[in-house]
């Protein structure tokens, strides 16, 4: 039987995600992770980062597989604390050059007065405000990324004209705690704007995931539990003016397929079931240790959710907005037609 629904699959590569650490990363370990989820077909892979433990930045590891992977969506951690805005949207932009439209970002924020000292700028707020922050820096990236039309480049030699400058844009964004004027120095990504991923697990991040996520990643104890989270979500998108159609709703799920009862089918089961019933539109599973539960998961669990019709045998787009079925946006500085 085949659903009508698309299932969509993604996992953690980063070690000691889930409840093992499974030992030092390396450059090309992540790689070869990634490789085994794009053979399964993954929408994405995402790496978590912290400024509260050592590990390689996520955002450049990835970068580091873009040229060594075609299709899978490449999505790091990306802190908007501590960091400047401008800096970050320019680097997540650039990742989505690298990847050909393949990039994301999921917006997390650091709260401790441990990661706070790191950096010595400033102590660490409330979550709330934190998370209304982290929502501002989701606001401007979309301005910045849109700041560029796409046909802004012209690439004149004998003129020696680069860019018409009637289709670059001041954002002039002003939040509580930056500015910023713009308009970026990367042009317009190739997915117009690269998928923003929040974590909604946290209630403090649950409203910044509707009003700004494509992605939105919450836990449960139950598809009754997922199903009520979904429509919250649904309800605060709506509610923030989006169409509620445009919000992937996937559960993270810690997985050990060396110790979870049933093994790589009774995952499976429990994916289909909770799929069907539209608790969720997919899963990100989070392997306890990346190396055997990536591997388990992809050769076990996904091979019987295809014998079922239930997940894609191949790629049928070229970029990650391709995967998650959501429309590339128009920029809102567009000007089509104004100069013709």
């Amino acid at each position: 039987m085949t659903s009508t629904r698309t299932l969509h699959l993604a996992a953690e590569l980063a070690p000691g995600s889930g409840r093992a650490d499974p030992g030092p990363e390396t450059a090309g370990r992540t790689v070869a992770l990634a490789r085994i989820a794009e053979a399964a077909g993954l929408d994405f892979v995402t790496h978590d980062d912290s400024y509260a433990r050592p590990g390689l930045d996520a955002l450049a590891t990835l970068a580091r597989v873009a040229p060594e992977t075609r299709s899978v969506g490449l999505v790091p951690t990306v802190h908007t604390t501590h960091t400047e805005p401008f800096h970050v949207q320019a680097a997540v932009a650039t990742l989505d050059w690298v990847s050909r439209g393949r990039a994301g970002w999921g917006i997390a924020v650091s709260p401790t007065g441990a990661e706070a000292r790191l950096f010595g700028r400033r102590p660490a707020p409330p979550v709330a405000e934190l998370w209304q922050e982290a929502g501002e820096v989701a606001e401007v990236s979309r301005k910045l990324w849109d700041s560029w039309e796409d046909d802004a480049e012209i690439r004149d030699v004998a003129t020696g004209r680069f860019v018409d400058r009637r289709k670059l844009h001041h954002v002039d964004f002003q939040g509580a705690t930056f500015s910023v004027k713009g308009p970026s120095i990367v042009p317009r990504p190739p997915q117009g704007n690269p998928v923003t991923v929040v974590d909604a697990t946290r209630p403090a991040a649950r409203d910044t995931a509707a009003h700004h996520a494509d992605v939105a990643l919450v836990r449960a104890s139950s598809a009754e539990e997922a199903a009520a989270l979904r429509a919250e979500l649904h309800r605060a998108a709506r509610a923030h003016g989006r169409d509620p159609g445009q919000l992937r709703v996937l559960l993270s799920l810690t997985v050990d397929l060396d110790a979870y009862e049933g093994g790589p089918g009774a995952l499976a089961e429990l994916i289909a079931g909770w799929h069907g019933g539209a608790a969720v539109d997919g899963f990100h599973l989070v392997p306890a240790v990346p190396e055997r539960d990536l591997e388990r998961f992809a050769a076990g669990t996904v091979t019987r959710l295809r014998e079922r019709g239930l997940f894609r045998t191949a790629y049928e787009g070229s970029t990650l907005r391709d995967h998650l079925g959501l429309a590339r946006p128009v920029s809102q500085y567009a000007t089509t037609g104004a100069g013709s």
